[in-house]
């Protein structure tokens, strides 16, 4: 009685075993990322999936021990890229290699025709290839009718409403059209709205009351995960409208003594909020395959504590795909060791800046796009940026290998003559 039991048992088991590799066999998914140029492999890209991403090998392949429909990878220094699953076939993904140079446009200038058409028409005379647009903006504003916002009731108390692009999708599809890589520029932790909309969420001074900065606007509590959601909300409506690129901007707390915060307001309690925020956004928009990255004050780069805001370079790259320091001379006001006017010499500002990220970080120039000077300014001598001037700062960038660069005007208005061709 007992031979034929075993029998079974065996012939069940061996079935079982035959049935499980077949069935892997079929649900796994096996590719190779490559470069588009030189059709040699990426190494640590990264690979999308329905069920999570992955880093390719150092040959640039993959797997993916599941079905897929459809795969899609992003790398820094490339565009994304999406391709269909076919049969088991293996799947190659193409990246190709792309610097953004962009403008900013504000809630504002995206929304406005003549400033917006007036930024698309850089790209016939100058080098510009992408835009830095608005999704929040300093004053809490966005340039579509948000739904995370109208739920968390910060519309309510906007004062000053912004015109609304009522379908900003189709906008960006159009530029998409012309060739332009778009990032979304979400303005984080100063957000008045918001505040006036959860006033227990804010940051709060010594007495208890509500703190405002020197624009009378109002933060957020970085430590307070209620704020997190509500950004990370913002981030994926930007994602599914069809940017390219998440950027965060205030990514910090506030730069004044004597606040209250949810937790003790300590360097490792600061920069755990930080690197930890940026790490959840990182985490809800991997389904989107969009790339990460985040603004960090320019002395950031040098300072070798968290500059009392949070921002401590050396944490940052595992959570960004991009760290963007604001590289501004202006912004430079104690100048650099050897360099007292930075305005006198801007692009040694933003060569010795860069320098000195990559020093401290470990990371390459690809992982970097500085933030550059196209405005008056405010802290020296009150002088125009010139085209010598904004060129010096995009050269430097592009001589460090950054991933380009971006150049800020508040007012959205930028001379083709000064820009680089």
């Amino acid at each position: 009685m007992r031979r034929p039991r075993v029998f079974w048992q065996t012939a069940a088991t061996t079935l079982a075993v035959v049935a499980l590799l077949v069935s892997s066999s079929a649900m796994a998914v096996s590719g190779v990322v490559i470069d588009a140029t030189t059709r040699l492999p990426v190494a640590e890209a990264i690979v999308t999936t329905a069920s999570g991403t992955i880093l390719t090998g150092r040959d640039g392949s993959f797997t993916v021990e599941r079905p897929e429909t459809s795969i899609a990878a992003r790398s820094p220094g490339y565009l994304r890229t999406r391709a269909a699953v076919t049969g088991d076939e293996p799947v190659t993904l193409v990246l190709t290699p792309f610097r953004p140079k962009a403008v900013y446009l504000s809630v504002y200038g995206v929304t406005s025709p003549s400033l917006r058409e007036a930024a698309v028409n850089l790209r016939d005379t100058t080098s510009i290839n992408a835009l830095v647009i608005d999704v929040k903006g300093d004053r809490g504003l966005t340039p579509y009718p948000s739904e995370a916002r109208e739920a968390i009731g910060a519309n309510a108390q906007i004062k000053t409403r912004a015109p609304f692009a009522r379908d900003l999708s189709a906008i960006l599809a159009e530029l998409h059209r012309k060739n332009f890589y778009l990032i979304g520029r979400i303005v984080v932790f100063k957000d008045d709205p918001l505040a006036d909309a959860h006033p227990g969420w804010a940051v709060h001074d010594a007495a208890g009351h509500p703190w405002r900065d020197r624009e009378k606007l109002q933060w957020m509590d970085p430590f307070s995960h209620d704020v997190w959601k509500h950004n990370l909300d913002v981030a994926e409506e930007a994602a599914r409208l069809g940017f390219d690129e998440i950027q965060f901007d205030y990514v910090r707390f506030p730069d004044a003594s004597g606040l209250q915060f949810a937790l003790p307001n300590t360097r490792a309690n600061r920069t755990a909020a930080i690197v930890g925020f940026l790490k959840a956004a990182r985490e809800r928009l991997a389904p989107y395959n969009v790339f990460v990255a985040a603004d960090i004050f320019g002395y950031v780069c040098w300072n070798l504590d968290d500059t009392a805001i949070g921002q401590d370079i050396q944490t940052l790259g595992s959570a960004l795909d991009y760290i963007s320091p604001m590289l501004y001379p202006s912004g430079f006001t104690w100048g650099l060791p050897g360099c007292t006017k930075p305005v006198d010499d801007p692009g040694q500002i933003v060569r010795r800046s860069l320098a000195e990220a990559q020093r401290r970080t470990g990371l390459p120039g690809v992982r970097f796009r500085p933030w550059l000077q196209a405005f008056r300014d405010y802290a020296f001598d009150h002088r125009e940026f010139n085209a010598e001037a904004i060129r010096a700062q995009t050269q430097a960038a592009d001589a460090a290998s950054t991933d380009g660069w971006m150049l800020w005007n508040p007012r959205n208005r930028y001379d083709a003559s000064q820009l680089p061709r």
